[in-house]
């Protein structure tokens, strides 16, 4: 079990959340169960796929719950171009977001490889023992 909050890949994450939280706020009353929730729905989703991952004994599920966590940065990142097309999110806050996104993604897609190289290498381990 990991602390997620040791994670630079969470911290990043739950900054991205704290930003489409705050870039969401003046959105139409009319998308707050709309595009508002499912772009906040997303992002929250994950950092919170990363925590749970951590919690998890071990490292197949933690990579399990990695990837979950990049299929709602891909989903996030749709939503973003959907909200700035849709003229409710400004190209400034979509491209600083869409670039914060990006970077979580690659991390996680690095992460994933590491979290599923080193259990290989533990099971490659034990069949020698």
């Amino acid at each position: 079990m990991r602390d997620f909050r040791k994670l630079k890949v969470w911290e990043k994450a739950h900054m991205l959340a704290l930003d489409v939280y705050r870039n969401t706020q003046s959105f139409p009353r009319s998308e707050m169960f709309g595009l508002q929730a499912q772009m906040r729905r997303a992002s929250v989703s994950v950092a919170a796929n990363i925590a749970e991952g951590s919690g998890r004994s071990g490292r197949p599920e933690l990579a399990q719950f990695l990837n979950l966590a990049l299929g709602s940065a891909s989903e996030l990142q749709y939503h973003l171009l959907l909200a700035r097309d849709l003229g409710l999110l400004g190209d400034h806050p979509h491209q600083v977001m869409g670039q914060r996104v990006v970077e979580v993604k690659r991390m996680l897609t690095g992460l994933i490889h590491r979290v599923r190289a080193e259990h290989q290498r533990e099971a490659r381990l034990k069949t020698e023992d």
